[in-house]
């Protein structure tokens, strides 16, 4: 199916303000590099929660969840804590005020607050740097192969001929991502953080009334009995064993012919055993949560806020806004594929395309009008994730290797200038390497689990444990990054294969990360019990800034000796408290609008009931106490009574 005119014309017209936005705010967005990357630390809270939802909105991920709702039923709302998803709920709880108090524009400028200006400082400057720039490429190459697939089942195809379509068969999807991705770069580039955030919120709401558009639609209809005759046993239950149990051989309806298929999804998704799936996902997930953001937009977003309370509000206002809408949306995409299964798939009967279930339901069953403005959202949720990570990219870039150590004295536009060039550097590189990627679900697995698990254990240790200095952090980011890409390569050549028939899991990147980890937390201890530690008014400094829970007892008594009216964070056990809390809440914003599409009105009414009552709970046992905890900026600690020998760090 191709796109109607009233259909094309609104996307061009989407297209067309989201570049004149760019280039009207460029002029204040260009007046320095804080402005470029951090919008000046002027743009509300609440503006910047929808800026960040809409940057996660993206059209790879939504294809994902489409997929896992499509397959997996109710079970698949467990299935992102594999990023995990619950990580915006340790930012909101601690972690988004204590980065914010650092008071820094970039990941890896923290490092100086935390290590100081030694060479393990630098070495750990140094490797976050690298890190950051990989995650930054590989989330393109990820929102690549998203849009091409996504464009290429509306759009006419570019290239035509047999012969070259049998060799390429990706070809169209990835020139159509080529040219979307073009077009976002001009803005992007263009007007920095302000450009993008004020485009967001734009495209949020397109977003939003796209899905809301959508899932009425599938309400209208598709009838609660049509959805029992397609789904097997077990698909509308959140609950599981140690086995998955969801068999969809039972499932006897004449729609249902190639669903039988999905048993053989599960089986190479490696979720059968779902007990243990579940288990790897929360051991992995609270290390990855506890480490705090990655160096990507979500930490750009953080550290634009006003002030620690605001960054707090700004990372709950995520949950809010983002869920709801994309589960409605997700649950309409998703009994509109299963009831027409047969009619999406007739050319592709043995083994459909899952990523395509998306677009394939849009193509079929949105009249015009509505496609275009369903399409025009999409493209928007392309849009917001990309622009939100080229955005990221520069600022480590320019901030951290160009202003650092080559041209530290120079005129801010010309650190404005080229940021311009580092962010068109990183896209030509993200779209190199998504023209040889095959999947989405192939980079999606080896970012969160292959290349996170060599950034987990450092970024740990560096927020609750004092000894723990630059070098421990460069050798532990560097074993476990290091793993990752041996495993990865072992992997692919088939020398480890091993690891891919393990009974654990038959998701090689999952299996991988203990590996990883392990590797990674030896890196960090020898690294940091081989080397001195760091320079003691440098983590005074900090931990009085910060004021992070955790092993800090010696630093903490001698921050007390310089001021005696310092109070320690004793918030750990309420901190916790709130997380689980936190995890509930966001896993019914989650659910509540699936089981509104499905018309599961008991089990609507029990996750709404748990949502309001872990509402309640979060605003008087969080909300209430940020004032208390985080509220306005950390004050300097006075170091002058020092002797002056104390204050030389080591080179």
């Amino acid at each position: 199916m191709y796109l109607h005119i009233i259909d094309i014309i609104i996307i061009l017209l989407y297209l067309t303000t989201t570049i004149i936005i760019g280039f009207v705010i460029s002029k204040r967005a260009s007046k320095d590099i804080h402005n470029y990357f951090l919008g000046g630390n002027r743009l509300p809270w609440w503006m910047l929660g929808v800026s960040d939802a809409s940057g996660m909105f993206d059209i790879a991920g939504t294809m994902l969840i489409v997929y896992w709702l499509t397959v997996y039923g109710m079970k698949s709302m467990w299935i992102p804590w594999i990023w995990p998803v619950f990580n915006q709920i340790f930012l909101m709880v601690y972690l988004s005020p204590w980065l914010r108090r650092s008071n820094v524009m970039t990941g890896a400028e923290w490092i100086k607050t935390r290590f100081g200006t030694d060479k393990g400082a630098t070495l750990s400057h140094f490797i976050v740097v690298i890190f950051a720039l990989i995650s930054v490429i590989g989330f393109l190459s990820y929102g690549f192969k998203g849009i091409g697939k996504f464009a290429a089942a509306f759009l006419p195809p570019l290239v035509t001929d047999p012969e070259v379509l049998m060799q390429y068969p990706q070809i169209n999807a990835n020139l159509y991502a080529l040219i979307l991705m073009g077009i976002t770069t001009l803005y992007v580039v263009k007007g920095g953080m302000m450009s993008v955030v004020a485009t967001e919120v734009l495209q949020y709401c397109i977003l939003s009334v796209s899905a809301i558009a959508l899932g009425i639609i599938a309400m209208y209809n598709i009838s609660p009995e049509m959805i029992n005759n397609v789904v097997p046993e077990g698909w509308k239950s959140l609950s599981f064993g140690w086995s998955l149990n969801l068999d969809w051989s039972t499932v006897t309806s004449e729609a249902a012919t190639k669903v039988k298929a999905f048993n053989n999804w599960i089986l190479n998704d490696g979720y059968s055993m779902f007990g243990l799936f579940f288990g790897m996902m929360i051991f992995k997930g609270i290390f990855v949560a506890a480490a705090g953001p990655a160096p990507n937009y979500d930490m750009q977003r953080i550290l634009s806020t006003r002030n620690p309370k605001e960054a707090a509000k700004m990372n709950s206002l995520v949950n809010v806004v983002l869920n709801p809408t994309r589960y409605f949306m997700a649950a309409g995409l998703t009994v509109l594929a299963l009831t027409n299964f047969d009619n999406l798939y007739k050319s592709s009967i043995t083994s459909p395309d899952f990523e395509a279930i998306l677009p394939e339901v849009l193509a079929h069953y949105v009249p015009a009008g509505l496609l275009g403005l369903l399409m025009a959202g999409f493209i928007a949720a392309f849009m917001s994730n990309f622009a939100a990570t080229v955005n990221a990219a520069p600022a480590y870039i320019v901030n951290d290797i160009y202003k650092r150590y080559i041209n530290p004295d120079a005129h801010p536009k010309k650190y404005v200038r080229m940021s311009y060039l580092a962010s068109l550097g990183v896209v030509i590189v993200g779209i190199s390497i998504g023209f040889f990627v095959e999947s989405i679900n192939q980079i999606a697995l080896w970012i969160v689990s292959s290349l996170w698990g060599g950034y987990t254990a450092a970024n740990v240790l560096k927020w609750y444990w004092w000894r723990f200095n630059g070098y421990g952090y460069f050798w532990g980011m560097v074993a476990g990054m290091s793993t990752s890409l041996i495993l990865l390569m072992l992997e692919k050549i088939g020398i480890i294969t091993f690891i891919n028939n393990w009974p654990l899991l038959a998701n090689p990147s999952m299996n991988s990360f203990p590996i990883i980890f392990i590797n990674s937390i030896i890196g960090c201890l020898l690294g940091t019990f081989l080397t001195k530690p760091v320079n003691e008014n440098v983590l005074m400094k900090f931990y009085h800034n910060v004021r992070p829970w955790g092993f800090w007892k010696p630093i903490h008594e001698k921050v007390i000796k310089l001021d005696p009216e310092f109070k320690a964070n004793k918030n750990f056990k309420r901190d916790m408290f709130n997380i689980v809390i936190g995890m509930a809440w966001q896993i019914t914003l989650m659910s509540s609008p699936v089981f509104l599409v499905l018309r599961e009105y008991k089990s609507l009414i029990i996750s709404v009931s748990v949502l309001i009552i872990t509402s309640l709970i979060l605003k008087f046992n969080w909300w209430d106490k940020l004032e208390e905890n985080y509220g306005g900026q950390p004050s300097e600690l006075d170091l002058s009574s020092i002797e002056k020998p104390a204050l030389v760090e080591e080179k």
